[in-house]
């Protein structure tokens, strides 16, 4: 006999064995593995039966929102489980064998539903589903065409902007045209308050926005920078200069890029989730500004840029340090009305000063 021919020897036999052994357990585990996540998910689902001719139970309340229902088939025959508004079919599960369980998962407004119970001629269950503080937050909140009003006043509004900011730039041009200082610091702060007033959708308009109010510390040469252009070069060249030479071409600039943004208003984003985003972006951009100090570093005068967002809910009445005011009442400790009691007097705030622009 060759050696090709020879029977396995004794111990390669346990070997080939054991790693047969081996392969079908790990089949079996793949096997149940497979099968486990297969099984639909049950827990905290509400276990409903369905039987030859009813359902157990006939009556079920759960709250608005996500539901999850177990429905167990113990017919003789496939049946289907249905939640019914009226004639409309909310949400089913069709085809149960006998024997086997499905689930059904549905977001389920509050309202009281019919509920098939196997064959059609079978009595209906009730399922009421009991409103809670999430579902009336959503039936209070308008549907989007009942918006289309406010967010096409706000278009409008925007647009009104965007053209007093086209004019202000042109005053602005025609006061630097003439050598006016005064005039063109005058007409500046306009532009300026008018652009501060489209500062949650400048940012849809990214390329006139970085000519319009670029930063010098968003350049290389600063102030020095062919860049740095628009409202920032003209406030540098008026308050930090304290001239108008050389700002001709760059207002001349400023009036064409605000002519093409306002021709773009139209085209921006005005959908309440565009709008709520703009508005947080301008929100964090304008705090990271102020904190720098970099809203107005050359007019030093910040009021230009935040008076424009102030309300005038918000606004305080303009008064002298004459003007009369009647007496305020504060309430003592413990006093429910009034206004609350004055700070302790070791409560001192210091005055922040800005240092002098560099030149």
């Amino acid at each position: 006999m060759t050696p090709s021919a020879q029977a396995p020897s004794g111990r390669l036999l346990p070997l080939l064995l054991g790693t047969g052994g081996l392969l079908v357990l790990g089949g079996v585990a793949l096997f149940w593995l497979a099968s486990a996540r297969n099984q639909p998910q049950t827990e905290g689902a509400i276990p409903v039966t369905v039987t030859a001719t009813a359902c157990e139970p006939m009556a079920l309340e759960v709250p608005a929102g996500p539901a999850r229902f177990l429905i167990r088939n113990a017919s003789d025959r496939p049946v289907e489980w249905e939640i019914l508004n009226g004639v409309m079919v909310v949400a089913e599960r069709e085809n149960i064998a006998p024997g086997f369980s499905s689930v059904l998962s549905e977001r389920l407004k509050p309202g009281v539903y019919d509920i098939t119970c196997g064959l059609l001629s079978n009595p209906r269950g009730k399922l009421t589903v009991l409103a809670t503080a999430e579902s009336a937050a959503e039936t209070a909140a308008p549907p989007l065409r009942e918006l289309i009003g406010p967010l096409s006043e706000r278009k409008v509004q925007l647009m009104k902007a965007a053209g007093k900011f086209t004019r202000a730039a042109q005053a602005l041009e025609q006061a630097i045209a003439a050598g006016d200082l005064a005039a063109a610091k005058t007409a500046w702060t306009q532009a300026a308050a008018h652009w501060a007033s489209l500062g949650t959708v400048a940012p849809q308009a990214a390329d006139l926005q970085n000519r319009i109010a670029p930063q010098a510390a968003w350049l290389a040469a600063r102030e020095e920078d062919p860049a740095f252009t628009g409202l920032s070069r003209i406030e540098y060249g008026l308050f930090a200069r304290s001239s108008v030479a050389d700002l001709a071409p760059v207002a001349a600039a400023l009036s064409r890029d605000a002519t093409e943004f306002q021709s773009r208003v139209k085209a921006f984003d005005g959908t309440p989730a565009g709008i709520a985003a703009d508005a947080a972006r301008y929100a964090r951009s304008l705090a990271d500004a102020t904190a720098a100090g970099t809203l107005t570093p050359y007019a030093a005068d910040d009021t230009v840029l935040l008076g424009p967002r102030w309300t005038r809910s918000t606004a305080p009445a303009p008064c002298s340090t004459r003007c009369s005011r009647p007496p305020i009442r504060r309430n003592r400790p413990g006093s429910r009305t009034g206004l609350p009691p004055p700070m302790p007097r070791q409560v001192r705030f210091r005055r922040i000063t800005r240092p002098p622009p560099r030149r």
